[in-house]
């Protein structure tokens, strides 16, 4: 997810919008397709919901991420902002966009699909366990983020994409993890939605799960002055 200086900052920019339009359009269009499918069986639309996710995940961070580094998550944005790897007036840029092409997402979606372009989610998810659940999801996401852009760069898409498959069965909140997505899904009244009076306290969770992950992960890739000091053996 290492974002390189050789591309403009308005393809960088294009790059974060058009690979989030792209994850929506796949959250919501499986979610649609597969509780189409499933016959009433909650489970079978939730594991086609997830594995699409998932394998999506993987392509568009191989596709994108040289080009801004894909992050299509605001609370991605906000960590690599914290970390300064990132200015502030880019990182509000790149949320930006990331909002925009999730709803543009979801409308591609609603018209694959024969829906209604503009909605509001009916879908309840709220309580302690959902917003805890959202926290949970977001530091175990950053976590994957930034220990494999340490140890293994080029295995992050694979684990990115691994970690939000297992997020959907493992959270409460099938792993939202994302201020961006749970914005865009708020306007879909389909199986992936979620109420819009719903959606602050996750936004509110997944910033935090964030801001932990990040403050912990500095503290522990950080080098004492006499370890940074030490030569090589």
């Amino acid at each position: 997810m290492a974002q390189h200086i050789d591309f403009d900052f308005g393809r960088r920019l294009t790059a974060e919008f058009v690979g989030t339009a792209m994850l929506l359009a796949v959250v919501v269009g499986s979610g649609i397709m597969a509780e189409n499918l499933a016959g009433g069986n909650v489970a079978i639309a939730l594991l086609g919901n997830t594995i699409a996710t998932g394998a999506i995940l993987v392509v568009l961070i191989l596709i994108f991420g040289p080009i801004s580094g894909a992050h299509f998550n605001p609370a991605v944005t906000f960590t690599f902002a914290l970390q300064r790897a990132i200015s502030g007036p880019n990182a509000i840029a790149y949320i930006a966009v990331q909002v925009a092409g999730g709803l543009a997402g979801v409308w591609l979606a609603h018209l694959m699909f024969g829906e209604a372009i503009f909605m509001v989610s009916a879908n309840t998810r709220t309580g302690i366990g959902q917003w805890t659940a959202e926290g949970v999801a977001t530091f175990g996401l950053v976590a994957t983020i930034l220990g494999c852009l340490r140890a293994r760069p080029e295995a992050v898409p694979y684990a990115v994409g691994l970690f939000i498959t297992a997020g959907y069965w493992f959270t409460s909140s099938t792993s939202f993890a994302n201020p961006a997505v749970t914005i865009a899904r708020s306007f879909t009244d389909t199986f992936s939605g979620i109420r819009p009076i719903d959606a602050p306290a996750f936004i509110i969770a997944q910033f935090v799960g964030a801001t932990i992950a990040t403050a912990l992960f500095v503290w522990l890739f950080a080098r004492r002055p006499a370890e940074a000091a030490e030569p090589a053996e």
